[in-house]
Order: structure tokens, then sequence, then C-alpha cells
């Protein structure tokens, strides 16, 4: 057994080992690297830890689980918030933590100002994508309906990729200004750039102006008959440098922007009723009384059939071949087949009328006159 003395004696030591041992821990902990002690950089090095692994568990333990039962549900703008979030805010909060925990420590003006830079440019950066996304998911739930034609569809695609190369451009000067560089004359120097690329691809640019001027003036739409010079068809597709149509006889025709939007062209589709008007000529040696009835038989013609509108009917004058007679009347459908339908059946029945009369179409003929001498 150990004497009272040994005891005491072993405590004595065991206390100026722990001292000599808590020493050294305070010694390493207060060794200078930098301006900084070791302990600070220590704290610096948890405090980032222990916020990531919170953000971290926030996002597997919500963000994720809400996300999830949003796309289940069908909740697609919470889905969508919730993405965006997790893309864009989530390592914004973790730039924040990284910016917080370096406050402890004491930098150089040089250190400061890099971290101050580095933390503003991301944080910048974040936010930009944040509010784009948002932008870009407004313009896509107004074009992208299921009932907006493909013509329109691609002014989303137009609107969102100008207004996301205007906002970085603008981003990134900023940016820039905002780190003490001369932006002037690398403005000056883009500013002859562009121009340069301007002129190089004017009737590119051209097309693609014309292309917004078609999309907003609407002067035809995907499905209109149109008529351009000698040319005519079917509207099938409104690209950002040519419009292409489908002729009756099959083949693609195809338009650049800027010829449609400068030439005199026909909408028939926009037209709600067809006016027709045609002639007709009958002998001259029709009777008078039948002469006069022949304007109320074509009348009675025309409005006995439907979808029609009787305009007039006439008996017009005396040509070089027979009496002339005009008629104009409405088709009231825009349909071409429709139209020759009717025409068709008007002028079969009118060929009935005047056979049951007796009533007889001429045609050229000369009548010569010999005098015997």
């Amino acid at each position: 057994m150990c004497s009272p003395h040994e005891k005491y004696y072993g405590m004595i030591l065991e206390i100026t080992q722990d001292e000599e041992v808590s020493g050294l821990w305070t010694k390493i902990m207060g060794y200078i690297i930098f301006h900084n002690t070791l302990g600070d950089y220590l704290i610096t090095l948890a405090i980032f830890v222990v916020g990531s692994l919170v953000l971290r568990s926030f996002k597997k333990l919500l963000l994720i689980k809400l996300r999830r039962w949003a796309e289940r549900t069908n909740k697609d703008f919470l889905a969508f918030l919730l993405k965006s979030s997790e893309q864009n805010l989530l390592p914004l909060i973790y730039v924040g933590v990284f910016y917080v925990s370096l406050y402890r420590l004491n930098l150089s003006p040089l250190w400061t100002n890099i971290a101050n830079h580095v933390s503003l440019s991301l944080t910048v950066i974040f936010s930009i994508r944040f509010i784009l996304a948002l932008f870009s998911r407004g313009l896509e739930y107004y074009f992208q309906k299921p009932e907006t034609d493909s013509s329109k569809r691609y002014i989303f695609i137009i609107i969102s990729k100008i207004l996301t190369f205007v906002v970085w451009a603008l981003t990134v000067v900023i940016l820039l200004d905002n780190l003490g560089v001369q932006i002037s004359a690398l403005v000056t120097g883009l500013g002859i750039g562009g121009i340069a690329i301007a002129l190089a691809s004017q009737v590119l640019l051209s097309d693609l102006f014309n292309y917004f001027t078609i999309y907003i003036d609407r002067p035809f739409e995907i499905g209109d008959y149109i008529v351009i010079d000698s040319f005519s068809g079917t509207v099938e597709n409104i690209g950002l440098k040519t419009t292409r149509l489908r002729s009756l006889t099959g083949e693609e025709l195809i338009f650049s922007n800027t010829d449609l939007t400068s030439s005199r062209l026909r909408n028939y589709k926009r037209m709600f009723r067809r006016r027709i008007s045609f002639s007709l000529r009958v002998s001259y040696q029709t009777e008078a009384t039948l002469v006069k009835e022949i304007p109320q038989i074509l009348a009675g013609i025309i409005t006995s059939m439907p979808d029609t509108e009787l305009n007039r009917s006439h008996f017009s004058g005396f040509g070089d071949y027979g009496l002339n007679f005009d008629v104009v009347y409405y088709v009231l459908t825009r349909d071409y087949i429709a139209y020759m339908d009717i025409q068709e059946q008007i002028n079969l029945k009118i060929i009935d009328e005047f056979s049951k009369r007796g009533i007889n179409f001429t045609y050229p003929t000369q009548t010569l006159y010999v005098k015997n001498g």
C-alpha cells in the first residue's frame, strides 16, 4: 500500500502534467499564421462546416421532399420554385455562411477585398440566375399553352435568349466596374465590333426584325392562304429568317421574311365572303319579252342557292356578238371548293332554264352580206 506522502506527491505530479498539456494546447492554439491564431482558423472552419451541414440537412429533409411531393401532386409552379431555390438560393446561403465565417479572421486589405468581391460576385450571379429562371417560367407559361401555335412559341425562345444575353452582359460589365476594371475602352471596342457584325449580318438581322414585325402585326398566321405576286399557298411555318408556304400543286414555296413584309399580299383566310361576278351573252335573235325576263331568271337562280347573297343582275348592254348580261353575287364562305361547287350548280341551272325557254347563247361569229353586182 502507498503511504499518504506517496499519494500526495502523485496528485501533485498529475496536476503538473495536466497543466503542461493545457499549456501546450494553449500554445498550439495561439500559434499565429498570417496574423491569425490557429484557433481562429479552426473556429472559422467549424462555423463553415456546421453551417454547411445544417444547410445540407435542410436540403435533404425539407427541400427535396417538398419538391418530390409537388411533382407527384402536379403542382408544377411549386415544384419549379423549389427546384430553382435549390439550384440558386441554397448556394447563395452557402456563400453567406462562408462570408460570415471569415469575419472572425484578421485578413489583410488585399484578402479582404478578394473575399468581398468574390462574395458579391457569387451573390449577384445566383440572384440573377434565380430572377431569370422566374421570368423564363412566366414567358413559358404564357407562350407554351396547348392552344398556342408553333409560330408564337418561337417568340418565347427568342425573347428568353435575348433577355438572358442582355442581362448577363450588363451583369459582367457592372461586376468588372465594381472590380475596378476600366470598362470604357472595353465598351468602345464592343461597340465597334457590334457595328462590324451588324453590317456583316445585315440581311440576317433584317429577316429577324421582320419576323418580329410579322408576329406583332400578324398580316398572316399558320394555316392562312395567301397570295404574293404570282405565287400562292398555305402558310406552313413562320421561321426566324424564312416563311414556308405549300402551294396548291404541292411544292413548297420559301420566302424571306423581308420579302413578305415588303410585298403586297392577299390573305384569303381573312376573307369572310367572296365577291363573284360573271357575264354571259345571248343571241340577238332572242325575243324582247325573254330579254326582259333574263335578269329575273338569273337572280332567282342565285337566291335559290345556299350560302349566297345576290348583289345585282342586269342587262348590261349590246355586244359585238350578242346581248350582254352581268351578275354580281357573294358566296358567304371563304372555302374555295365550296365556292366552285356553288358556281357549278349556278351554271347548270342557267343552262336548264335557258333550254326550257329556248334562249340561245351566242359566241363570236361573223356574218358576211354579199351584194350581187
